[in-house]
Order: C-alpha cells, then sequence, then structure tokens
C-alpha cells in the first residue's frame, strides 16, 4: 500500500536553548534594586566551556567562594548534550582532536580525567574514546566515497592543485607559527597579512580555483567556523589545516588520519567531566541583567527564572565567559580603554547561526552504493551552496551490545548564513524538519519515512565567525590580554569557537586572578 505523506509520520520540536531568556537583554538596562546582597570573591557569568573552565581554575587556586551563573537550565553552552531514543546525542560540539603540545591545559586537564595516560611511549589517548572506524565518508557523484577529500581519480587537474594547496599550507607552516589555541602566540606581520583578505580571494591568487578544492575547503571553514571561503579570512582558512595536520593530497599521505575522541553525545562528555566536581558553585537559569565595575568590587545583577525575581552579587573580581554582543550590552564601569576595547571587539564580531537535529528513526534508509556508514557522512557541495554539513551517527560510538538493535540516531548539523537568523527564531520545528529531510534527501530518499521523532536545537549566535580583521584585531588582543576587577574569557576572543580555545583561555585567566589575591 502507500505509504502517508511524511509529516503525519513524525513528531517534531525544540529543544535545549530558550531564546526569549537572552532576549531580555534587548530590554532597557535595569538599576541595581534593593534587596539582600549575596558577597563572593569571584564569580563567572556564562557556563560555556571557558566559564566552567575558569571555574575550575579560582577554585584550584584557593578562591574557595567562586560561584557560577548559566543562564540555560544546563551548563556546556554549544558543547551540551541530549538523550533521544536511550540515546546520547549532541545538541552542538561532537568532538575533540587529540591535543597537541600547543595545548598543554587541556593536555593536563585530559590527563586528570583520564583520556590521556603517560606510556614509555609518551602521552598516549585512552582508545575507547577514539572515533572508531570508519571515521568518514563523502556523498558525491551519486555515491558514498570513503574520508571527506573528493576524490581526483582519472581528475589530473584536481590532483595537481591539491598538491598545490598543500605545498601552499606547508610553507605557510615554515613561514609563521600556527597552533590551536592561538592564545599566547606572537602575532606576526605575516599573520596580519593573511588575516586582512577574505581565504577566496587569497585561493584565486594563488591560482586554486578547482571546484573539488574548493568545494571541500568551504565545508571545512563551514564545519569549524560557521562560514564559508567567502566569508572567513585567509589566515583562518590557512589555520585550519596549518594548526593541525597540513593537508595531503591523495598518493601523499604519510600520516595516519586525525585522531579524534567523540562519544553519542559528543562534548557534552567532556562537560560533564568539567562540571560535576563544580555542580555545588553552579547557579543555572540566572540570566545576567548588569554588571557594573567599581573600584572596589563589582556589582552583578541576575534574574532567577525559577523564583522570577532579581538577585544581587557582589564579587571582588568576575570573569565574564559571555558572547561578546552579550558582554558589551550588560558590563559598565570599566576604565575607557577596556570599555571602548569591548564596544569595538563586540562590533567587529559575526556570529554564525547553527540549526542542529537530532532526528530518530524507525530503521536505517536504504543504503546508497559506495563506502558503508560512517560516524561522519557529508554531502559535497559545491563552495556556497547550501548550508548542510551532513550528519554524524549518533550510535556510532556506543559501547552497548544492543546498540545495533537500537532506533538509529542522527545529528545534522545546518551552519546557515547569518541572514537567515531571524527565520531561525521564528519558523516552527516541523517546517525546520521539512528543511532538513530535503536536504538530506539527496543522500537518503526514503528518510522522511523513516523518521518518527525530530529534536531540534537552535542557535542564534552559536559562534564567532573568523572575518577578516578578527583574530588580529588589536582590540580584540588586548582585552583577551588584560584583567582587571573584569576579566573576560569567551571564545569570542579567539574570533572562532573551538574547545581548545575557551579552555585555555578560561584557565589561564582564572589562575591569573586567582594569584592576584
Amino acid at each position: 500500500g502507500c505509504l502517508p505523506a511524511p509529516e503525519v509520520l513524525h513528531a517534531s520540536r525544540w529543544v535545549g536553548v530558550a531564546p526569549e531568556r537572552g532576549h531580555r537583554l534587548r530590554a532597557p538596562r535595569p538599576t541595581m534594586p534593593a534587596g539582600p546582597l549575596r558577597r563572593v570573591g569571584a564569580l563567572v557569568l556564562g557556563g560555556g566551556v571557558s566559564g566552567l573552565a575558569a571555574l575550575r581554575a579560582l577554585v584550584e587556586g584557593g578562591i574557595d567562594d567562586a560561584q557560577l551563573l548559566e543562564l540555560d537550565d544546563a551548563v556546556g553552552g554549544n558543547s551540551r548534550g541530549h538523550a533521544l531514543a536511550g540515546s546520547g546525542c549532541p545538541m552542538g560540539a561532537h568532538y575533540l582532536p587529540v591535543p597537541s603540545a600547543a595545548a598543554p591545559e587541556v593536555r593536563e586537564w585530559l590527563q586528570q580525567i583520564g583520556l590521556l595516560r603517560m606510556t614509555a611511549a609518551g602521552l598516549q589517548p585512552d582508545e575507547r574514546h577514539l572515533c572508531h572506524a570508519p571515521q568518514e565518508r563523502l556523498f558525491i557523484d551519486g555515491a558514498w566515497q570513503d574520508g571527506l577529500l573528493p576524490s581526483a581519480e582519472g581528475r589530473p587537474a584536481t590532483l595537481a592543485q591539491y598538491r598545490r594547496f598543500a605545498q601552499a599550507v606547508a610553507e605557510a607552516q615554515r613561514a609563521l607559527p600556527f597552533a590551536m589555541p592561538t592564545t599566547g602566540l606572537a602575532w606576526q606581520p605575516g599573520h596580519a597579512a593573511l588575516d586582512a583578505q577574505r581565504f577566496d580571494q587569497w585561493l584565486q591568487a594563488q591560482g586554486l580555483d578547482d571546484s573539488r578544492l574548493l568545494g571541500h575547503l568551504d565545508y571545512c571553514c563551514r564545519d569549524d567556523y560557521g562560514a564559508g571561503v567567502a566569508s572567513v579570512s585567509a589566515w583562518a582558512g590557512l589555520h585550519y589545516f596549518a594548526s593541525r595536520h597540513g593537508f595531503a593530497a591523495p598518493g601523499d599521505e604519510v600520516a595516519e588520519r586525525d585522531a579524534v575522541f567523540t562519544w553519542p553525545e559528543g562534548n557534552a562528555f567532556l562537560v560533564r567531566a568539567l562540571a560535576q566536581p563544580l555542580a555545588e558553585r553552579v547557579h543555572a537559569g540566572r540570566s545576567v541583567l548588569a554588571v557594573e565595575a567599581g573600584r572596589h568590587a563589582v556589582q552583578v545583577l541576575a534574574w532567577n527564572e525559577a523564583q522570577g525575581a532579581p538577585e544581587r552579587w557582589q564579587a571582588e573580581r568576575v570573569v565574564v565567559a559571555l558572547p561578546l554582543h552579550a558582554a558589551v550590552r550588560l558590563v559598565q564601569g570599566l576604565d575607557a580603554p577596556r570599555q571602548r576595547a569591548l564596544r569595538e571587539t563586540a562590533q567587529a564580531t559575526r556570529h554564525a547561526p547553527w540549526l542542529v537535529a537530532n532526528l530518530q528513526l524507525d530503521a536505517w534508509p536504504l543504503a546508497r552504493t559506495g563506502a558503508p556508514l560512517a560516524w561522519d557522512n557529508v554531502p559535497f557541495q559545491l563552495a556556497g551552496r547550501s548550508p548542510m554539513l551532513g550528519y554524524v551517527n549518533a550510535r556510532h560510538q556506543s559501547l552497548r551490545t544492543d546498540a545495533a538493535a537500537a532506533p538509529p540516531v542522527i545529528t545534522a548539523y545546518l551552519a546557515l548564513p547569518e541572514a537567515e537568523r531571524g527565520r531561525l527564531l521564528s519558523g516552527s520545528a516541523a517546517d525546520w524538519t521539512t528543511e532538513v529531510l530535503a536536504h538530506l534527501a539527496p543522500l537518503h530518499p526514503d528518510l522522511a519515512q523513516r523518521l518518527r521523532q525530530a529534536e531540534l536545537t537552535r542557535w542564534g549566535h552559536a559562534m564567532a565567525i573568523p572575518a577578516p580583521g578578527v583574530a588580529g584585531q588589536p582590540a580584540r588582543r588586548a582585552l583577551r590580554e588584560s584583567a582587571g576587577r573584569v576579566a573576560f574569557v569567551h571564545s569570542d576572543l579567539a574570533g572562532y569557537s573551538v574547545f581548545e580555545e575557551a579552555f585555555t583561555l578560561g584557565t589561564r585567566t582564572g589562575r591569573a586572578l586567582a594569584r592576584l589575591r
């Protein structure tokens, strides 16, 4: 018989962040009310990775009364997790590359929680938490291929451009320091020259115009930065490769594919490990409404969501782990140069909106030919053509013996153009589910019939876009490196959003503030 129309087969709903809480900042700035005042040594505003790392460093540094206020009902920022059909699944970030020696704070913490272990051969990752094979596949020319770099087989011109780009990345690595995180890295004139131009313009100047190369680089930038080669700087485009593994053309590969940590719930695994020891200090459901820096203390006004009432806090030091567009509306009373730096940095920071769709299926869709189901499953797109980044198999990392029998859950990612932010806020979950299914239909034509439940998370300001001039902006660097009574630690200060930047900046700033006492 005929299958019913797809819309009657599934239910869709929004989960996760509540936009109306953040939008309270659009109202006029309130005055500090009278009433009870809670005094603490240090107060962290924002429970994303940078805020949690700062709180941990403050506590370890001896500030016993350090506390944290978080807008949402759960901490983690865009590394939060979810559960669907008995399976953990991510609401945002879903992996962490095994960090290099350039990220000592991250490595030290991963050792503490058992993900890295010192052996006779050096620091080694716990293989149970590394991404299982097969890791990645790409849908191109009507079939799946292993790996994400489009095949150059029978395409000598494409292969030649892959090799030229690999050479350009290697030359950049020799000429300039690239590292993840960038915190503490000396910014040189060569970095500034790359940061001043768009990545697509730089590629054009190098004569790199092959559609497969550009489609791949556009995907890499949208995946890490939320925006493609026509939006990010040439520094950001090269940093993606030069700070990690370089770029290998087919046939030239010497190293294995990047080792990454990942879990069914994505980076929520890391958030849980970071937040659990700090649980009694975390106050969720608190919307910060005003921050007033004074000569002897900082006053903070927050709204307690559960009680529907304001709260007054006073701290010797405040760590602002909030996105810059929020921080600039909240923080007053800084000295003139820092207030100006905050304003300039916020004005220069654009944010990418994201949609993350967790889809529960009743069975796997029909398989296309080629490489088998992998952890990361990506459709090839020509540069600038589609916001769809593909999907992650949320059951891929499950160690449960019944995982194969459980209903499939996939996590689809859309990195949307900035102009779509309003539609993301106003559109219904059902309409967005229909859009996600349309993007995935070329990969799985029967996906709509398989879908039973769709739980969607929208991030209006998911991550900072490293557009030209952002990473090297003097005001941004000044804000990142100075710490008075009010310090700033959000990954926006790196100009792009990754775990290593947020964790390192939070940890270093927390340690520096603890030493000042």
